[in-house]
């Protein structure tokens, strides 16, 4: 590490004297003109995130539904999912240090956390449509710089989508292609099979009306039009030409007052939603013949997605367990409603995605929604090898539909890969799942000489085997590192990383 470069690039960002910020689920996030010197130390820590776990990270420039005047960050970990706790005490430590701690601080979290400053650092940018943000980027970029990482900047994105990339780079394809068009194609192409498997209703097209919050959702939205069926027409209000982004519309303002956003006409009926600033959240809503305003929120939302999945799983006679995880916050009928009338189970957790994340890994088929519209369906890798299985290979018809339409959901939703289950073939020697885990491996036994490296799961203990050669004993043990670094992030290790 050049102490002299960070200390130069170090002052060009300097700290606001008494600024202490803490790196929370949703990153830091704070007034724009406070961030210079966290943009540029968060570039600094994915470049440290990055050494450690042999992947590329992510950091997104956001502060989602806040006011355009704010703005904030937050990391992306290998797999698309939130940075990992223990790096969250990191980020906040290198944050609030004083400048002449910057090198000494750096110097501990890379003892803490085994970081290998031999390895290559890859770390990719994306940002929202704040004023703010470009700036902010170029402090991110100047951090990366400064420790010698190399980066991709994909300019405006949404959250999801640099989610997306950052997954498809780190699993070697295997989720999708890390471009936008890889991105619009792999949903868009899912979203028309569902269309074309689904009931019609008696409707030649179908309209939706889409409040934009005047942020990135608008620009992503006109881009992914034309890659839509024909039969489904958007129209897009709040695409940031007129008005400040997350002001009088937008999910959160939609949720909290109940009415619909500033700008968007409603006629009875009528099929509308709301994204946030970065469009990683969403709420439908319409009003009913009497000009009732009714809200589909997340609690909603999974209930919906519950009941089609449930008749989808029973169509397909197989016996998967779906559950449905919710926070205290979410509404009591609806949890009465899918535990007595649905029957599906409802577990609570602790507040925060991270909390829904974890506990929905936990099943076949697990449905989380926040109230506030940010959620998801996680499908188990047994459970997907077993749909797509199905969907190839069933001599019943209605199951093999059913299974069809499962397929395409999973394409369609923005899943972190499960991290319970490696899957071997060719004795044991390769593993199959997670995706991307065995390209990574053989990327790993190329940098060594007479060198062979497999993992698998042990048949006695909740643990992975893993094995490695190479011709020195020193070589031997690094590849076998190198190798216990890539499971524990490609097949979500428990605890603090192999050290």
């Amino acid at each position: 590490m050049d102490s002299e470069a960070l200390k130069k690039y170090s002052a060009l960002h300097p700290k606001p004297a008494g600024l202490t910020l803490q790196y929370g689920t949703a990153g830091f996030r704070t007034k724009a003109e406070q961030l210079d010197h966290i943009m540029f130390r968060m570039g600094l820590l994915a470049v440290l995130r990055s050494k450690a776990v042999v992947s590329t990270i992510g950091i997104m420039v956001t502060a989602s539904h806040n006011p355009e005047e704010d703005n904030g960050v937050k990391l992306v970990d290998p797999l698309g999912e939130m940075l990992h706790p223990s790096w969250e005490e990191y980020a906040t430590q290198l944050a609030n240090a004083e400048e002449g701690e910057l090198q000494r601080i750096i110097t501990e979290i890379c003892q803490k956390a085994a970081v290998n400053h031999h390895k290559d650092a890859s770390v990719f940018i994306g940002r929202d449509t704040r004023p703010s943000s470009e700036k902010l980027s170029q402090s991110v970029i100047d951090g990366i710089s400064v420790l010698g990482g190399q980066y991709h900047d994909y300019g405006l994105v949404t959250t999801p989508q640099l989610h997306y990339m950052v997954c498809c780079r780190n699993t070697q394809g295997q989720y999708g292609k890390a471009t936008l068009e890889g991105y619009y194609e792999k949903l868009s192409k899912a979203f028309t099979e569902l269309i074309k498997q689904s009931p019609s209703s008696g409707e030649s097209q179908r309209h939706l009306k889409i409040d934009c919050a005047n942020g990135i959702g608008a620009l992503k939205l006109s881009e992914m039009e034309s890659y839509f069926p024909e039969e489904v027409l958007i129209h897009v209000y709040n695409d940031g030409t007129k008005e400040k982004l997350n002001h009088l519309c937008g999910a959160d303002f939609v949720k909290v007052h109940q009415k619909p956003p500033r700008g968007l006409d409603m006629k009875p009926n009528e099929r509308c939603c709301s994204f946030d600033g970065d469009a990683d959240r969403i709420v439908y809503y319409y009003k009913d013949a009497t000009g009732h305003f009714h809200l589909i929120d997340g609690d909603k939302i999974a209930t919906l997605i519950s009941i089609f999945l449930k008749e989808l799983l029973a169509k397909v006679g197989q016996t998967l367990k779906m559950a449905v995880v919710q926070t205290a916050y979410a509404n009591g009928s609806s949890t009465r409603y899918l535990e007595e009338t649905l029957k599906v189970p409802v577990h609570c957790v602790k507040t925060g995605v991270k909390h829904l994340h974890h506990k929905a890994q936990e099943f076949d088929v697990g449905v989380y929604f926040e109230a506030n519209g940010h959620g998801t369906v996680l499908f188990s890798k047994a459970a997907e090898t077993k749909i797509r299985q199905l969907a190839k290979e069933e001599k019943d018809d209605e199951k093999r539909e059913a299974a069809k339409v499962l397929e395409n959901m999973i394409d369609l939703i923005n899943q972190v890969a499960d991290r319970r289950v490696i899957d071997t073939t060719d004795a044991e020697r390769r593993a199959v799942t997670p995706p991307g885990l065995q390209e990574k491996i053989d990327a790993l036994v190329k940098n060594y000489r007479l060198s062979r490296a497999f993992v698998r799961p042990s048949g006695t203990e909740d643990v992975v085997r893993i094995y490695a050669e190479a011709d020195t004993q020193e070589n031997a043990d690094a590849l076998a590192h190198e190798v216990s670094l890539a499971v524990y992030h490609l097949a979500g290790g428990k605890g603090a990383p192999p050290q």
